[in-house]
């Protein structure tokens, strides 16, 4: 399951400005289980308490599963506090192998897409803090996660973006239909979920899609969505299984955010 990244009115940490400010925040992996720990703690804090999620781990105002000992904690800090105000987990092909198979594995059938030759690494529990959902924050998590891709050779970044489906699944069958005009992934390499998205009662095409900003930053980059979306009960939502071939990365991703064009990823 992973967060949808909602915009949000910025409050209580001083001024709009001032949280946007790009030179307020790093970036770095957790190099402690403490870091850990406060990543946990923030994903409750949305996932849990925001989004009423029920948690396993939700008795210590934790969010956790057994993927976080195979995984690599990346946090962005506010150095003006010291806070962790957003966070997301990454899962190696390599750690996946111990973990049993990535997070993915258990809402959707993988095989078509494992099938692809070349190395795959995993997003998952992305949050950002309710008072910093902003593009700075964003675009630095974003940044700092295709710094990791291209570094360590990685060939496909999957995860699962989520869309709120306390509405009877009546938004998420609508990005679905907007989807499959043109942001799916070819009929070979598609996905099967575990446990289908019921059909709302009264569904209308008239019903105009408000896509989570997740799912519109995964398509900025040039993921596709492989296949129809999986149910997830326990956090009321509907996780789409998305897929980016990095050789596909949009250059207007790497002109804002990477820079790397001694890497072959010249924008134009």
């Amino acid at each position: 399951m992973n967060v949808m990244l909602n915009q949000a009115v910025i409050a209580r940490q001083g001024t709009p400005e001032a949280v946007s400010n790009p030179a307020r925040f790093r970036a770095s992996f957790a190099v402690s289980q403490r870091e850990v720990l406060a990543s946990q703690r923030l994903r409750y804090l949305v996932f849990g308490k925001e989004m009423g999620a029920k948690l396993s781990g939700r008795f210590f105002r934790l969010d956790r599963d057994r993927y976080d000992s195979f995984c690599r904690h990346l946090l962005i800090r506010d150095t003006y506090t010291g806070k962790i105000v957003a966070c997301t987990r990454v899962l190696t092909q390599e750690h996946a192998e111990r973990a049993g198979g990535f997070y993915s594995s258990s809402e959707f059938r993988l095989d078509p897409v494992l099938a692809l030759p070349g190395r795959f690494m995993e997003l998952g529990r992305t949050c950002v803090h309710p008072d910093y959902r902003n593009g700075a924050v964003i675009a630095l998590l974003w940044s700092r996660v295709a710094e990791f891709i291209l570094d360590n050779g990685y060939d496909y970044l999957i995860g699962c973006a989520s869309i709120d489906a306390r509405d009877g699944g009546l938004n998420a069958h609508a990005i679905m239909q907007r989807l499959q005009e043109k942001y799916m992934t070819p009929s070979y390499v598609r996905v099967e979920p575990r446990h289908r998205l019921p059909l709302p009662v009264g569904m209308q095409s008239s019903v105009q899609p408000n896509i989570p900003p997740l799912i519109k930053a995964y398509l900025s980059i040039g993921a596709r969505a492989a296949g129809e979306p999986c149910w997830d009960e326990d956090f009321g939502v509907a996780d789409v299984f998305m897929l980016l071939n990095v050789s596909d990365m949009s250059p207007r991703y790497a002109r804002h955010f990477l820079k790397r064009g001694s890497r072959g990823l010249t924008a134009h």
